[in-house]
């Protein structure tokens, strides 16, 4: 059994943050052993973060807030909210506007290292 605080998150180095932009405690990681990465990540108001994982299948669970989640290819926008859910199965090129401050669930497969930041493509390396 894996039981873990955000203080633990912080004290093993599985958090990080750009300071009025976005945070995000990795929970679960690859050395885990258990498959997936789980996360949660804050996002700012009135932020926009354009994200494409090329590498991962992410699915997101808004816990807090309001954001629209835009498909960057077909420009298609959907307005998110507490218990809504977004997975981005075919690696969607997207745009996250987060209209409050926003607080998701994340999961990715792969899992991540846990060290990883995002290219300029907004993507993960590959595990």
């Amino acid at each position: 059994m894996i039981v873990r605080s955000l203080a633990d998150v912080k004290s093993a180095g599985s958090y990080g943050e750009k300071e009025g932009v976005w945070s995000s405690a990795r929970y679960l990681l690859k050395s885990d052993d258990v498959g997936f990465t789980l996360t949660m990540t804050t996002v700012s108001r009135g932020q926009i973060l354009e994200l494409e994982y090329k590498n991962h299948i992410e699915a997101n669970l808004v816990i807090e807030g309001q954001a629209s989640l835009i498909d960057v290819v077909s420009n298609t926008t959907y307005e998110l909210g507490p218990g809504d859910m977004y997975t981005l199965d075919m690696h969607d090129r997207h745009k996250v506007h987060a209209l409050t401050d926003l607080k998701l669930v994340c999961v990715f497969s792969p899992a991540l290292k846990g060290d990883e930041t995002h290219d300029e493509d907004g993507s993960y390396p590959a595990a």
